[in-house]
Parts: structure tokens; sequence; C-alpha cells
């Protein structure tokens, strides 16, 4: 990963997680986590983050009927995907820093 690149990824996390949003940056943060997300809106983060492909129209309803907006599921949502990809790439990238021969690890290390 680029310099340039990384600090495109760390500049839109900062932006999903930062102070403005109909969300709290408290539940944005959490969700990004997955982890510590308030009731209300757990089961539909955990899907995101886990298996985004199999969320139901009854998991959104859930979320909305327990006082959510859709405001605020989009943002969780968006957090929650991001935090995932953040996990993955992170996950890959250590994979081939591990496989990589010593003197090439350097040259990733701007990430």
């Amino acid at each position: 990963m680029t310099a340039a690149s990384h600090r495109y990824r760390e500049a839109a996390v900062a932006r999903a997680l930062g102070p403005t949003g109909r969300a709290s940056p408290a539940d944005r943060r959490a969700a990004f986590a997955n982890a510590g997300v308030p009731e209300a809106t757990r089961a539909l983060v955990d899907v995101v983050a886990r298996t985004a492909w199999k969320v139901t129209d009854a998991e959104i309803a859930a979320a909305k009927a327990a006082g959510a907006t859709e405001d605020q599921l989009f943002e969780l949502c968006v957090c929650a995907a991001m935090g995932q990809a953040s996990r993955q790439l992170d996950a890959a990238m250590a994979a081939l820093d591990a496989a990589a021969p010593p003197g090439d690890r350097a040259d990733r290390a701007d990430r």
C-alpha cells in the first residue's frame, strides 16, 4: 500500500468516525469495531460486518423499531463495513509481510 493510499484510507475512516453525523461518534466507533454496539442495532451491525449479503428487511425494521433512524442506520452500516474491510486489509498486509523476504518488509513499512 502506498503512502498516499494509506493517507486516503485514514482520512476516510476519520471522516466516518468523526464528530459530525446522525449516529453518535461512540456508536459509529462501536460499529467500526463491531464491539460494544448498542442492543438496538447490534444484530444489524454484526450482519453487515460478517455477512453483508445476508442483511434482511427484518433486521432493518427491528433496528428502526428500536428507535434508530434511517440516517443513523446508514452511518452505522458504513462504519461496520469500513471496520471489517480495515481488519481484513490489515490481516492481508500482515500475512504478506510475514511471507516476504526480510529485505522486502521495509518496502511496505509506509502503510
